[in-house]
């Protein structure tokens, strides 16, 4: 047993060699450079918070990398770096950066990274106005902020002014099939994976594409493939460890699909996707308390996303937390719920929960907004029977006929329609012999 002990902790010292002898280096480069600290220039403060970084020395890295942009606040590499080290909103306010044109393309990258994407939106939108209208890199900009908004149309008009610019452009290019992919739009989305792959098939967006295009056509084990060779072509490449750990999930891996979110989070815990794909997977696995859990991180990054809410709600539901799963269902309503998901599950919890008046004022709601969702026949036939009830109940005869005549369009309900309807004509006769 020693032996074997013995064994396992030198494989794992050999294992761990690399990233010790990394530190080292690390170390000794940090020591080299803060004995000549007096004679640093712009680049060289880059250069030294970039060390710093690396050692997780963050205070100190976010001061030399103020210092570079202080020294040369044309040097974007420092901003965009320093934006790296942005935690949220309230750091954004407090870095010391000098006021200076430069700035505002660092606070936009900055919101587009925290999730800000309306005061992304107008901020680029304000650069664009200024001057940089043909700027191919404000535009690729302002088209991630509609796709992060998920106003896909006005995203893709940005992408094929992009293009139709410079059709050698890579950059963002992944956003652009994952629009595609989105839409079902198989043809363009096969052009413009043909187009990256002639550009250049090495590059880690190019392998994205692709991945999509095949994940798209049901081939997930073609699409794992490319993934993990733009991995290898750039293994800090978010939008692949997210998307492979997409394709696990199709192929019902779950060990695998945790481990390349997990990987996602480690390269950027600012991309709710994998937040959010883990809590799905732990969903999958019937594990609610962790799935609740990655679905808060989730939220935490995306407030003001109907989606996550929605997620959360059902989570609480399924630990029966009934109370805390109404609250994310309203906050869902009143952010738009844009997909009527949201409306349709707190009109049936209210109905479960006997609160009758609630669940009519959201059933009304969803069946009001109808043609703005794409839901299924037996939700709808569920709303339009329950008011027809409650209207009966309430003797509001003609709203109940109304809602009745609806639920006899859909197969689900036609049959207690029918009944129902025959129920109201007869109440309504005697409400008229009454009067």
């Amino acid at each position: 047993m020693q032996g074997i002990w013995r064994l396992k902790k030198a494989k794992d010292i050999k294992c761990n060699a690399p990233a010790a002898k990394n530190v080292q280096e690390m170390t000794d480069l940090r020591n080299d450079i803060k004995k000549r600290e007096d004679e640093l220039d712009g680049y060289c403060y880059y250069l030294y918070g970039v060390v710093l970084k690396a050692l997780d020395l963050m205070e100190e890295a976010i001061e030399n990398l103020e210092c570079s942009i202080q020294m040369q606040p044309l040097f974007w590499s420092s901003w965009k770096e320093l934006s790296s080290l942005c935690k949220d909103r309230q750091s954004l306010k407090e870095f010391k950066v000098p006021k200076h044109w430069m700035g505002e393309f660092f606070y936009g990258h900055s919101e587009l990274e925290l999730h800000m994407n309306d005061e992304a939106l107008t901020r680029y939108q304000d650069i664009s106005n200024a001057g940089f209208s043909s700027s191919t890199y404000v535009k690729s900009q302002l088209a991630t902020a509609y796709y992060n908004m998920r106003d896909f149309e006005a995203s893709v008009e940005y992408f094929k002014e992009l293009h139709t610019m410079d059709p050698y452009m890579l950059e963002h290019i992944d956003t652009y099939s994952n629009i595609l992919y989105i839409q079902d739009a198989r043809a363009e989305l096969s052009y413009l994976a043909h187009h990256a792959a002639e550009v250049d098939k090495y590059r880690a967006e190019s392998c994205g594409v692709i991945g999509n295009y095949y994940s798209l056509r049901g081939e997930h084990e073609k699409a794992v493939l490319y993934f993990k060779q733009a991995l290898r072509l750039n293994p800090k490449y978010i939008a692949a460890w997210t998307l492979l750990g997409h394709e696990y999930v199709e192929l019902r891996n779950a060990s695998a699909a945790i481990e390349s979110y997990r990987r996602a989070t480690e390269v950027n815990r600012r991309d709710y996707r994998a937040w959010y794909g883990l809590g799905q997977t732990y969903e999958i696995l019937q594990m609610p308390n962790y799935s609740l859990y990655y679905f808060r991180e989730a939220h935490k990054l995306r407030p003001n996303d109907a989606r996550m809410l929605i997620a959360l709600g059902d989570t609480y539901q399924n630990i029966e937390k009934s109370s805390e799963a109404k609250k994310c269902y309203l906050r869902a309503v009143r952010l738009g719920d844009s997909e009527g998901q949201a409306t349709i599950k707190i009109a049936k919890l209210y109905e479960a929960d006997g609160e009758t008046k609630e669940a009519a004022k959201y059933f009304s709601m969803f069946l009001e907004r109808n043609s703005q969702y794409t839901h299924s026949s037996e939700d709808l036939a569920e709303a339009s029977l329950f008011l027809a009830r409650h209207y009966c109940e309430e003797k509001l005869y003609d709203d109940a006929t109304i809602y009745a005549t609806k639920a006899r369009e859909y197969t689900e309900s036609r049959e207690e329609a029918k009944s129902l309807i025959a129920q109201i004509t007869e109440l309504s006769k005697g409400m008229t012999i009454f009067k």
